[in-house]
């Protein structure tokens, strides 16, 4: 018999064997019982999390011969033939080697039929995103009034690139991540059928490196067993994985915590010869100082860190090298520097230096340090002897009417200009007063006002009566 690898072995054949994607597969069940399945299915998520599982499941239940039922029997010949690939009424289609407009056209033709041998025809295309546009508005029309009895399933690692005239015409279940413990139980359940020891800690590096993606979780493990056999050690699975040693990242975690700068550059060094590229152990370094903050801040670690007991002490023991607030700052340095040893041109030197600069962090002193200090200050400034305090008020009110009067100098003098001006006219008027009364006594001067008083008054009257003459209308005398 052909040997089948861990991910085709244990693929899920209905939706109660599915892992982690619970909201869907209730929907899908949903559907079934009250008769409410769409016309059209859009599955979306990372690579490995069961969109293309979970379409094939539904393409039993809904041809199986006790259907349809959302627990397709896998016995019957429908079952067998869709779990095979050997359905005609069932089509897998790659959308990738698929994408043209003459393979949509080719499958709008054959949609028109019905199906020869199950209840419903069923079209699923992997990662639709890849079809041409012309393919997909070939599709729109298809879609939105297919015929009877056909159902149409798309399944795609980048819903953005789906365009939005097909994502109305679906209904969209997006598959989330798998959880590192479900990969887990997963991965122990596969292990006792087939008889491997590997232990918990190995378990969870598997887990680990597949990040969310079950088909690689199985993959991973068929490829330890390829590797070790049927007895898995973790120097094995950490060498096979191309794990991080766990003594490696607590050797900069101790230069870092205990500020020994001088110890960075060896140990770059060490790095370097065993051969890992520095930007996946700056990844696992920051992964590292996480758990550390982690067992230092959560009350049950444990639930939360799938760890064994030894590496859980270890880190407990390290963490306490550091305060809370001192881990979470080098963890957020080392988070920003992240992308700057991605676009170095020289990522070592980058490393050495971001490290020992670490190494230096203890030495800042924390803010609230600073402000108490300040308070200190102030505290002793407002609390002098009773003598210097009544100094320091003198001269503080000396200084203070000083410049109040330098403030206040230009209008004072303004005022006394003021009050100076009417003071000087009237001491002139005086003078100017007394001088014209000596004058007056002159008998010059009297005898020559006598003879100017004498001249006005002959004068002035004739004047005035030839001016009266001149204004008349008419002569007087003619008159009478």
């Amino acid at each position: 018999m052909t040997y089948l690898i861990y991910a085709r072995k244990y693929r899920p054949k209905t939706f109660e064997e599915m892992i982690g994607q619970k909201p869907v597969v209730q929907t899908l069940q949903n559907a079934i019982k009250n008769n409410r399945v769409a016309q059209a299915y859009i599955f979306s998520g990372m690579r490995g999390v069961g969109k293309t599982t979970a379409a094939r499941i539904l393409a039993k239940a809904l041809n199986c011969q006790l259907g349809p039922t959302p627990t397709p029997c896998n016995k019957c010949e429908l079952c067998k033939a869709i779990s095979e690939d050997r359905s005609v009424d069932v089509l897998e289609i790659d959308g990738a080697s698929n994408r043209g407009i003459d393979e949509v056209r080719s499958l709008r033709e054959g949609v028109k039929y019905k199906p020869i041998h199950s209840r419903y025809k069923v079209i699923i295309i992997d990662e639709v995103h890849m079809l041409t546009t012309p393919a997909f508005n070939a599709l729109l029309k298809t879609l939105e009034e297919p015929p009877p009895h056909t159902v149409f399933i798309f399944a795609t690692t980048e819903f953005h690139k789906v365009p939005a005239t097909i994502k109305s015409r679906c209904q969209h279940f997006e598959f989330k991540k798998i959880s590192q413990k479900e990969i887990i139980n997963h991965l122990v359940d596969i292990t006792q059928r087939e008889k491997i020891k590997i232990s918990s800690s190995g378990l969870n590096l598997i887990a680990e490196a597949a990040d969310g993606s079950l088909r690689d979780a199985q993959s991973l493990l068929d490829k330890a067993v390829a590797f070790s056999g049927e007895v898995i050690n973790d120097e094995d699975l950490k060498e096979i994985l191309g794990t991080i040693s766990k003594d490696l990242l607590f050797a900069f975690s101790k230069i870092i915590l205990e500020e020994k700068p001088d110890e960075v550059f060896p140990l770059v060094e060490k790095v370097i010869e065993s051969g890992y590229d520095l930007r996946f152990f700056y990844k696992e370094l920051v992964q590292h100082f996480r758990n550390l903050l982690l067992v230092k801040s959560a009350k049950n670690p444990q639930d939360l860190l799938p760890l064994n007991e030894e590496d859980m002490n270890d880190l407990k023991e390290e963490a306490k090298k550091a305060s809370e607030e001192e881990l979470l700052r080098y963890l957020v340095a080392l988070q920003q520097g992240e992308p700057g040893l991605k676009f170095s041109s020289h990522p070592r030197i980058y490393l050495e230096v971001f490290v020992v600069k670490l190494s230096h962090f203890k030495k800042i002193t924390p803010l609230k340090d600073v402000v108490q200090e300040l308070e200190d200050i102030k505290k002793e400034l407002k609390s002098p002897s009773e003598k210097e305090f009544s100094k320091n008020t003198f001269q503080k009110e000396k200084v203070l009417e000083e410049k109040v009067l330098e403030e206040k100098a230009p209008e004072v003098s303004n005022q006394k200009i003021n009050e100076t001006i009417p003071n000087k006219f009237e001491e002139d008027k005086g003078k100017r007063e007394r001088e014209i009364e000596t004058a007056m006594k002159d008998p010059s001067v009297q005898s020559f006002m006598d003879k100017f008083k004498a001249q006005v008054l002959s004068i002035k009257p004739i004047k005035k009566a030839e001016d009266d003459k001149n204004k008349l209308p008419f002569d007087l005398g003619r008159k009478k």
